[in-house]
């Protein structure tokens, strides 16, 4: 049985736009192969809240997404072991 999800990642600036298009083509290959992308919206770059790692600006993408019930946990644990990636939400809808 599937469910829906939205993950919210936001990506570090420090690679540059590059590296932010590969890390947005391999999160939505990920999600592809695991279950059925729905949208990815692209919120381009914000200031946050607060800094992280010394960083006062991210790059905002919100993935949203079916899958079996056993992925997003998966895709926590990649998406928190990445490089580039400040902070990373994934909720069920």
């Amino acid at each position: 049985m599937s469910n829906s999800y939205e993950a919210m990642i936001v990506f570090s600036l420090n690679n540059g736009d590059e590296g932010i298009n590969e890390l947005l083509e391999k999160f939505k290959a990920l999600v592809e192969d695991n279950g059925t992308l729905e949208s990815v919206d692209e919120w381009g770059k914000r200031r946050l809240a607060y800094p992280i790692n010394d960083e006062p600006e991210g790059y905002y993408a919100l993935f949203n997404f079916t899958s079996e019930a056993q992925f997003p946990a998966e895709l926590e644990r990649i998406v928190s072991i990445t490089d580039g990636v400040l902070r990373s939400l994934v909720i069920k809808k």
